[in-house]
């Protein structure tokens, strides 16, 4: 049997396992999912247990498949969680989400003050309710018995590797998301914890993302079915391990993806600053930034559509394939009809927990299917204001290289196509981020070169229709439009609790 390594993904929904050959190519996947709670509006949690074993389900699912052990494991994992936990790596309380948005009032003033640019100038971290920074000081000021019992505030990513290895540690990656570290020093803000409350030994100690050990416990080896002297790599952030595995090493290529939420992001040696846009700068390695943005509204906005307008309670495959059929039948454009997508308010650009979603200029003539159209019409819109704000602050960007499950649908790709102008690649069929995390794996075990991974192949490239690409321009302005005139309303709607 050949050696193999395996990429595993902490994601929102599920954990995901992705088995990797020496060469760079997939070879098995294991994935488990679980619930996410929402006991309050603004609330978002899970159970940190629950996503533990299903890690554990990953490792020995793919031990069993593969029918050996893995010479390395390597993590990606989601960012902005918070669990409070005692001294034995025990969690006190369920796990904040980075969609939670208990705090975004906090958040709004932090961020309309002098000290939330500096804590952004030196974070490179948005100021928004995602993150670890207001979380805690919304956990400071509301749960107080909680806040002072705790031991550590730590990660999803960190619960795990504590669990692996009885000790608190942090990747850079990871610790650059939380609003609380500084990514030029590579050290703890004090300034940052100082406003959260806490001081730098309430957090784990940060390591670089090919930081590696080789001693696991005996008794967790046996449980997940590894042997003892087995690699692991602590590897990075999804995000930054998207981009990794989608082969963006330059400012010019950008990495798109979209799974529940949605990103663009580029490669740079320096940070990229906009703090009207908040574009974020998180740490691939220590001297490597991953800038972008990330939208809240992709694949669930696309779930919402087709369940409200199929009513439906359930999605099957069919279903996806019927809708996007209906969505071809439709020009570019929608004959006008346009949405905007934000449902579960949006994070970049505009930073706005209070937005909402709507459909704009409604005629006769509309049909199911515009409004179909419309609505994926509108989460490619988004996705490209995020683009055009990133390449106003860094250089332009040239050619995308997509993943995500949204791959493969050829509506879906040409439109994005369409609306950006841009040529899109299709670099990874399986999952990005796990593969990303096993080439840092690759390179700090000194197995290959990440600069020399097969490069994207001229038959998955899609090139933009001009024809339509131009009437999504005139649809876009006004897509852009639409939120300026409308800013003032959704905030008080909101307010006012409609």
């Amino acid at each position: 049997m050949q050696p193999y390594l395996l990429g595993i993904d902490i994601g929102t929904g599920s954990t995901k396992a992705v088995a990797v050959d020496l060469n760079g190519n997939a070879t098995g996947i294991s994935q488990h999912y679980y619930p996410v709670k929402t006991p309050q509006p603004g609330y978002n949690e899970q159970d940190p247990e629950l996503i533990l074993q299903a890690f554990i389900s990953c490792i020995t699912d793919m031990v069993k498949k593969m029918e050996q052990a893995p010479f390395a494991i390597s993590f990606s994992s989601a960012m902005h969680s918070v669990i409070p936990v005692d001294s034995n790596g025990k969690a006190l309380a369920d796990m904040m989400t980075w969609a939670d948005a208990r705090s975004e009032n906090i958040a709004q003033k932090l961020r309309n003050s002098a000290a939330g640019q500096d804590i952004y100038k030196t974070s490179g971290t948005p100021i928004h309710a995602m993150t670890p920074l207001c979380k805690l000081m919304w956990l400071n000021e509301n749960e107080n018995e909680l806040f002072f019992l705790t031991h550590k505030f730590i990660s999803i990513k960190e619960y795990i590797w504590y669990y692996l290895f009885n000790e608190f540690q942090v990747d850079y990656a990871i610790a650059s998301a939380t609003g609380l570290f500084d990514i030029i020093k590579l050290d703890w803000n004090t300034e940052a914890c100082v406003l959260a409350g806490i001081t730098a030994d309430k957090l784990s100690t940060p390591v670089n993302t090919t930081y590696k050990r080789a001693d696991l416990k005996p008794t967790i080896a046996a449980i997940l079915q590894l042997n003892t002297d087995t690699h692991f790599i602590i590897g990075a952030s999804d995000g930054c391990c998207a981009n990794l595995g989608s082969f963006v090493t330059t400012a010019d290529v950008a990495s798109l993806t979209i799974g529940t939420s949605g990103a663009i992001r580029v490669t740079s040696m320096q940070p990229v600053y906009n703090y009207e846009a908040m574009i974020f700068n998180y740490l691939l390695n220590a001297s490597t930034f991953i800038c972008g943005g990330a939208v809240n509204n992709g694949g669930i906005a696309l779930n919402w559509l087709l369940k409200t307008f199929l009513n439906k309670n359930l999605l099957a495959h069919t279903d996806y394939d019927e809708a996007f059929k209906s969505i071809a039948t439709i020009p570019a454009g929608s004959d006008g009809l346009i949405f905007l997508p934000y449902l579960y308010g949006e994070r970049a650009p505009l930073w706005d927990t209070k937005s909402c979603g709507m459909f704009f200029n409604i005629k006769p003539q509309h049909t199911q299917a515009h409004f179909l159209r419309a609505g994926l019409e509108g989460i490619c819109f988004a996705l490209n204001d995020v683009l055009q704000t990133i390449e106003k602050t860094s250089t332009p960007v040239k050619q995308l290289n997509i993943s995500g499950g949204f791959i493969t649908s050829k509506v879906w790709t040409q439109m994005l196509a369409d609306i950006t102008g841009k040529k899109l690649a299709i670099v990874q069929q399986d999952d990005a981020s796990a593969i990303g995390a096993v080439f840092l794996a690759m390179d700090a075990l000194g197995l290959k070169p990440i600069d020399q991974q097969s490069p994207v192949s001229s038959a998955q490239n899609i090139v933009a229709d001009e024809v339509n690409h131009q009437t999504y321009i005139q649809s876009f302005l006004v897509f852009k439009k639409l939120y300026t005139d409308l800013k003032v309303t959704m905030h008080w709607v909101h307010d006012i609790g409609l």
